[in-house]
């Protein structure tokens, strides 16, 4: 029990020196600075450790929220992972944007910090099926398996759109998530996924977009770190 107790209490020391302050975090062209120690390892880490440390961040930074439930993005590793009850249930590989982290409107970056899934769009659409302005005409995109460019960048599938929820770093002014049409969509452009390649959105396969959309709600949170 002593070893137990040593060990949470050397974990929660971590945790809150490294991520609870704000004093230790720094705003940079919209961009959430977070110490070296988070920045040493190469390798991605474990489902576990990953669940374990982000709920217990998350716990900490945000009191008034429920996250039973939430989405991770690794922009490093370029995965997200899908946390219910502090255990990761599901891991995709992702595209984020080919121009890096960043929250300003037209910058096509991707945003970072919390936000949540504000409506989710296209539940009968077939796999690869095309929206324009959210809405499913019937066309069908070809999927492109290699390291090809599709003739636009077409959403398909499905669409989650999301709405940033700290003030000052992706929502307001030039700075909204969800004004800048920020989704997690479908893409024909398959080949580039598990590397930046979009235009700010967080693009997955389509297959596991479909996946992705029935297991999460309206209102689940999703955190996008740099790392």
């Amino acid at each position: 029990m002593a070893n137990y107790n040593f060990r949470n209490f050397i974990i929660g020391l971590v945790i809150t020196t490294f991520f609870s302050c704000n004093s230790n975090k720094r705003a940079v062209d919209n961009k959430i600075e977070l110490p070296e120690v988070i920045k040493v390892t190469k390798v991605e880490p474990s489902n576990e450790t990953i669940a374990n440390f982000l709920s217990e961040y998350l716990k900490l930074k945000y009191k008034n929220r429920s996250f039973k439930k939430y989405m991770y993005v690794s922009v490093k590793h370029q995965r997200l992972y899908l946390i219910k009850n502090d255990s990761t249930i599901r891991k995709y590989p992702i595209s984020t944007a080919k121009n890096g982290i960043g929250s300003k409107q037209n910058s096509y970056k991707t945003p970072p910090g919390l936000h949540t899934v504000k409506r989710k769009i296209g539940k009968n659409v077939p796999s690869g099926g095309i929206m324009i302005s959210r809405v499913y005409e019937g066309k069908i995109a070809k999927i492109l398996t290699k390291k090809e460019n599709a003739k636009k960048d077409y959403v398909t599938s499905r669409i989650m759109w999301l709405q940033g929820e700290e003030p000052g770093i992706n929502r307001g002014r030039n700075i909204d998530s969800y004004n800048r049409y920020i989704y997690i969509h479908g893409t024909p452009e398959e080949g580039y996924i598990g590397e930046p390649a979009s235009h700010g959105c967080i693009r997955m396969k389509n297959k596991d977009v479909i996946e992705l959309f029935d297991f999460v709600e309206e209102g689940t949170p999703i955190l996008i770190l740099k790392y």
